[in-house]
């Protein structure tokens, strides 16, 4: 399965963004999704991941509560829904995808990428 992230960008603290993960490949819906994020000098981290059914959902401590993963299996396109942003969330946001599970956190599990997309908050 390929991976393609998209929709990061500038946002004030507070604000809010939508991230997207489009998958090309029918067998997107057999994985759990998963979005990682990197900031500069910092190793990549787990943020939330969503289960091949779609029923469950895991997310780290430091975005419970304000990001919420979701997918749609039409569209072949999982997202990641940040609200109330904090300038420590600033980094690139990778998604990801693999079958081993929905609480598979580290990103050596993982083994379909997507190339990055930038968010940056300002406060």
């Amino acid at each position: 399965v390929q991976l393609q992230a998209y929709g990061g960008g500038l946002v004030q603290a507070g604000g809010s963004l939508r991230l997207s993960c489009k998958a090309s490949g029918h067998s997107f819906r057999s994985y759990t999704v998963a979005w990682f994020r990197q900031a500069p000098g910092k190793e990549r981290e787990f943020v939330a991941s969503i289960s091949s059914t779609g029923d469950d959902t895991y997310y780290s401590n430091s975005v419970k509560g304000r990001f919420t993963i979701s997918r749609e299996y039409a569209k072949n396109t999982a997202y990641l829904q940040m609200i109330s942003l904090k300038p420590e969330d600033t980094a690139v946001y990778y998604c990801a995808a693999q079958s081993r599970g929905l609480y598979t956190t580290s990103a050596s599990m993982y083994g379909y990428w997507g190339q990055g997309t930038l968010v940056t908050v300002s406060s």
